[in-house]
């Protein structure tokens, strides 16, 4: 596994809760974050199948147009009573004209599932996978999940996304109900972040 060094990465997302929460799990190995909004990169089409794919094609575009070491995060919920879906296509439910509702993919959600008479609990996932790319091209994966089910209605105002209606195993709670502290330690992106930890052994050095 190659190490990163240096104190500062490269975070390809224009994604403001998910650059938050990347930043907080960084901070305690002294790494800080650059969004790739802040360094002002488009963002590139996510034309893959896969969370993995996509998450390549993210990380590679910005340690290209940069010259750093870059971290993409691809991420979804998978609801078993939708056979898996919106999976790789979450961000796309909640696509608007005008950007992302995420209000509007959870009401579809649930919708959806409600139509197919599903029974209950309605379990689902949280998937991410990360990938942590260098400009000559090289990269490594970090895969994490958290399971639970999904619930209605829409439950607390922290974290982004599906938060309001995921609520993970072990927790009465929705992510978005959670402290943020308590959500970095459980979630599907803190998983894969074990993952990652590895790569970091190197950082500030």
């Amino acid at each position: 596994m190659r190490r990163l060094t240096g104190d500062r990465l490269l975070v390809a997302t224009h994604n403001a809760g998910k650059l938050a929460e990347i930043a907080a799990l960084l901070a305690p190995h002294g790494i800080a974050c650059i969004g790739a909004a802040g360094m002002g990169l488009p963002e590139p089409a996510e034309t893959e199948t896969t969370f993995v794919g996509n998450a390549r094609i993210k990380a590679h575009a910005a340690a290209q147009a940069t010259g750093l070491p870059a971290l993409a995060d691809d991420s979804g919920i998978e609801v078993d009573g939708l056979g898996g879906a919106p999976g790789v296509y979450t961000a796309d439910w909640a696509a608007t004209p005008t950007g992302r509702d995420f209000v509007q993919a959870m009401t579809r959600t649930w919708a959806e599932l409600e139509k197919a008479g599903a029974p209950y609990p309605r379990t689902a996932r949280f998937r991410a996978t990360m990938v942590l790319a260098w400009p000559d091209g090289h990269d490594e994966v970090f895969e994490g999940k958290v399971e639970g089910q999904v619930v209605w209605p829409m439950r607390g105002r922290q974290g982004h996304g599906y938060d309001p209606m995921f609520q993970p195993d072990g927790h009465d709670l929705t992510f978005a109900e959670m402290d943020g502290a308590l959500k970095n330690r459980i979630s599907h992106r803190a998983d894969a972040f074990a993952g990652l930890v590895g790569c970091l052994a190197g950082a500030g050095a």
